[in-house]
């Protein structure tokens, strides 16, 4: 396993030089590429690479003594996800599943203990959990999955654009391990970001680590 450190966190600006209009329409291409590179993957070597990242991120120190994990389900073409849920569950782990609040722009989170009962596909077609699941508060996980399209090694994270994990990893507590798994493709040289995009603790990919080794 590869280890690459990653710079200070949590808050880093992309350029000085590049904002406004500049930096949108960098962001709007760095995510046009890296989501073109991922749909081209073929479902077995998708589902091989996505197997891997979970078996890393399970053996992270951090995740086997986190009690409580906030992880995502697997939208089109991210890894997926389902075989690291299954195991969080498997080993007793309290695992939430983010589920979007439209009026408050705002993620919820659902205890999730039956994937086959609990998920369902919402408005955008995006698996979430059932609304009547039991919510739990972001100051009660201790282990925090944070999905992403693009990364560099300086741990910073492009995302979908909606700014709903930027919103919510501010509400939990201090010190709750930021942990991003994605495919090495999505690794770039450097990543358009703002100085309010915050960045993660490590990025697991199904080669390397980057980041907090022990994390």
């Amino acid at each position: 396993m590869r280890y690459h450190p990653c710079m200070e966190k949590h808050v880093v600006a992309f350029d000085v030089d590049l904002n406004g209009p500049a930096l949108r329409e960098a962001k709007r291409a760095t995510r046009q590429r890296v989501l073109a590179m991922r749909d081209s993957l073929a479902p077995d070597v998708r589902a091989a690479r996505s197997a891997a990242i979970a078996a890393r991120i399970a053996a992270l120190p951090s995740f086997v003594a986190a009690a409580r994990v906030l992880l995502t389900f697997a939208y089109r073409s991210e890894w997926d996800t389902r075989p690291l849920i299954e195991a969080a569950l498997a080993t007793g782990k309290m695992v939430a599943l983010p589920r979007v609040i439209d009026t408050t722009r705002m993620l919820e989170l659902h205890v999730v203990r039956d994937l086959g009962r609990s998920i369902a596909p919402s408005a955008r077609g995006i698996p979430e959990p059932l609304p009547e699941l039991p919510r739990v508060a972001p100051q009660d996980i201790g282990w925090v999955l944070v999905p992403g399209l693009a990364f560099d090694l300086q741990c910073r994270r492009l995302g979908y654009g909606g700014g709903f994990y930027d919103r919510l990893l501010c509400l939990f507590a201090p010190g709750t391990p930021r942990v991003s798994g994605a495919f090495d493709l999505q690794i770039l040289d450097q990543v358009p970001v703002a100085a309010h995009d915050l960045t993660v603790d490590a990025i697991i990919t199904e080669t390397r680590v980057a980041g907090t080794a022990t994390s």
